[in-house]
């Protein structure tokens, strides 16, 4: 029985790859094609060939390396200030009307404030230096956090909390207790949201006024006509964005085993 439910998950693992496959593979072909037999000149889509090979040099000399560095160091900071800053104002919102009263239009209104538009003020605030970067992230990073946050607190089952009241539990032990383990499914969407967002702010903060990382690096290789480089330096930051999400939802599995039996369960 163990050994065809084993079986089954194996197929259904490898139907699902296939699929998730097909429109890479489409898209490699039509790119395949149209450097190959269409008329699309090198400088704008270079060959998959010549891609590759410029992925190699920058991977040899080093220059992909450096850049990552930077941005992630940028990211892993900007996002562990957001992901803090989130997860506590979330928790004080959802365990107490007052805060949420408090604080609700205003980070309801802050919100709607594309990051795009805070870009141009945090450069007259701090300059083009580390700070505007890491700055940038905080603000990116902390409002998915926050909302989901607010979202699984603020879910959690009254009779739940009545129970943890008739028991005293003090508010410390009553958020550990009763309404951590109900929001850490909601604060895991929160932070997998987040990192996608920090990677993408990281990238457009430096695209637009940075002189190192990955997103300064694309910049420059466009005004310089090397689409082969712009063209590396996107399927690099694709990749390390899945990446950072697969290692987070690991660490998420180590640290709520229980989540995992009961989706098995289910």
């Amino acid at each position: 029985m163990k050994r065809a439910e084993h079986m089954k998950k194996k197929v259904q693992t490898i139907k699902t790859i296939l699929l998730g496959s097909v429109i890479p593979v489409l898209i490699v072909f039509l790119w395949w094609y149209a450097t190959n037999h269409g008329s699309t000149p090198e400088s704008i889509l270079p060959r998959i060939s010549t891609v590759i090979s410029c992925f190699v040099e920058l991977v040899r000399s080093g220059e992909l390396k450096s850049d990552l560095i930077i941005s992630l160091t940028r990211v892993i900071e900007g996002f562990a200030a957001a992901a803090i800053l989130g997860v506590a104002l979330g928790t004080v919102m959802g365990m107490s009307s007052t805060a949420l009263k408090i604080f609700q239009p205003t980070v309801t209104t802050i919100r709607q404030i594309p990051i795009m538009a805070w870009i141009p003020l945090l450069i007259l605030w701090c300059g083009i230096g580390e700070l505007s970067k890491i700055v940038i992230i905080v603000i990116a990073v902390f409002f998915p956090v926050m909302v989901n946050t607010l979202s699984g607190i603020s879910g959690t089952p009254l009779e739940y909390v009545e129970v943890a009241k008739m028991y005293k539990l003090n508010r410390w032990k009553t958020f550990i207790r009763v309404y951590l383990p109900h929001a850490l499914p909601h604060i895991q969407t929160g932070l997998r949201l987040g990192l996608g967002v920090s990677w993408m702010a990281v990238v457009a903060a430096e695209l637009i006024a940075s002189t190192s990382g990955i997103g300064y690096k694309l910049s420059y290789a466009r005004t310089m006509m090397k689409s082969d480089v712009v063209i590396v330096d996107m399927i690099v930051i694709g990749i390390i964005g899945i990446l950072m999400d697969k290692i987070l939802s690991v660490v998420f599995e180590l640290l709520t085993p229980w989540e995992r039996k009961r989706r098995e369960r289910g």
